[in-house]
């Protein structure tokens, strides 16, 4: 079955991938341990939109920081490299089903989220 355009979904890149996925694409800086390229099955991997290392850093995944992260993540998204990225991923979205692939273990708090959302404004 088929995903329908305009669709973004969240998965972890450990999860095996499905069929409607549509274009999967790794939206973390760093490659995940443990995943062996070919196995990921990945159409992209595009470092561009994933938060800076200092962000990441000062962030943590610690929910009580989570609506701050989210704000200056989206100021990072206006700026490039990772504006002409996003660019690119709402042209993937437009097409058909777009899958943001993270390994991060808790996808509600990462940054995928908060991707998704401006990939839908």
């Amino acid at each position: 079955m088929g995903g329908r355009r305009g669709e973004i979904r969240q998965r972890r890149v450990y999860e095996a991938p499905e069929a409607a996925d549509g274009v999967r694409v790794l939206v973390d800086r760093l490659w995940p341990r443990g995943v062996a390229k070919d196995a990921a099955r990945l159409d992209e991997w595009c470092k561009d939109v994933a938060p800076s290392k200092e962000l990441r850093t000062w962030y943590g995944h610690r929910a009580e920081r989570y609506e701050e992260f989210a704000e200056r993540y989206r100021e990072e998204l206006a700026v490039s490299p990772a504006a002409e990225a996003l660019g690119r991923l709402r042209g993937y979205a437009a097409a058909g089903p777009l899958t943001l692939l993270t390994a991060t273990k808790d996808v509600g708090l990462s940054h995928v989220g908060v991707l998704a959302e401006v990939l839908g404004e």
